[in-house]
């Protein structure tokens, strides 16, 4: 049997495919777009044709992230604080605080030992320091978004970056361009800025080793450099780790089939962190 799970977010939707020993067998990732519902089935479908197998072969789906609602497949819907923390323990068994930074907003989550959710904070009431605003610096320096976490290592000597606001940034990238400064050094003030932010969120829940870093910025390695740096230890981060949410939920989708328990409700209070 197979199960899977799909991660609608507010820039891409991931789908995973899990066969019944938890092995990923087929995956997809795309770009979410206008139409949701669209994007969902597709991204199912195409996790399917990697794993060649058919619709009917998966007995159990379950949907997760902003837009877990509009998958009209899905027997089930798990929140992403659950199914990013789920997903993280499968890669990295060891892990005990998960930062997770999609195209618009950012999680922190702390887990016990046995894996439930001890607490969780979040800041989705603006793009700073997300996706979003690693596009929009990006824009700016003229570089696509997989470029800046690279040429940001080449750094000797960075800026401080003030703003952390999708839309003041800009002004002060271009303030620093205009004064001659090099594309390396602007970029790794702005990976730092975002590192003392998240910093900020993870230390509301708790900081415990292991950190597992997740979503789509775990790919950025001049993040993962700043977050390290920061917080004065490695992070584990692999090439699954964009794919942790699906994978979570997928693990959910098994346990639904086979009758397990539901997952426990969220644990601690909420924090909403607002502002710029």
């Amino acid at each position: 049997m197979h199960f899977a799970g799909v991660d609608v977010g507010s820039t891409t939707t991931k789908a995973a495919v899990m066969d019944e020993g938890l092995v990923v067998v087929g995956k997809s990732l795309l770009a979410t777009g206008a139409n949701v519902v669209r994007a969902a089935k597709t991204a199912f479908e195409q996790a399917l044709q990697e794993a060649g197998l058919e619709e009917h072969d998966v007995v159990y789906v379950v949907g997760t992230g902003y837009g877990r609602y509009k998958v009209p497949f899905g027997h089930a819907q798990v929140t992403e604080i659950s199914c990013h923390a789920k997903g993280a323990l499968r890669v990295f068994p060891g892990s005990r605080t998960i930062l997770d930074i999609g195209g618009q907003d950012t999680k922190a989550i702390r887990v016990s030992p046995s894996g439930e959710i001890i607490d969780f904070s979040m800041n989705d009431k603006c793009a700073a320091g997300t996706g979003r605003f690693l596009e929009a610096c990006a824009g700016v320096m003229g570089l696509t978004l997989e470029e800046i976490g690279p040429v940001s290592l080449t750094s000797a000597a960075p800026l401080r970056i003030t703003n952390v606001c999708t839309v003041f940034v800009e002004q002060e990238i271009m303030s620093h361009i205009s004064r001659g400064r090099k594309a390396q050094d602007i970029l790794r003030g702005v990976h730092s800025a975002i590192a003392a932010r998240s910093l900020a969120l993870m230390r509301r829940v708790g900081i415990e080793p292991e950190v597992t870093f997740t979503g789509g910025v775990s790919r950025n390695p001049g993040m993962v450099a700043a977050l390290e740096e920061r917080l004065g230890s490695k992070v584990n981060v692999s090439p699954l780790s964009q794919y942790l949410g699906c994978i979570g939920a997928a693990m959910f989708a098994l346990e639904r089939a086979q009758g397990a328990a539901p997952p426990r409700p969220l644990v601690g209070e909420l924090h909403i962190v607002g502002g710029h």
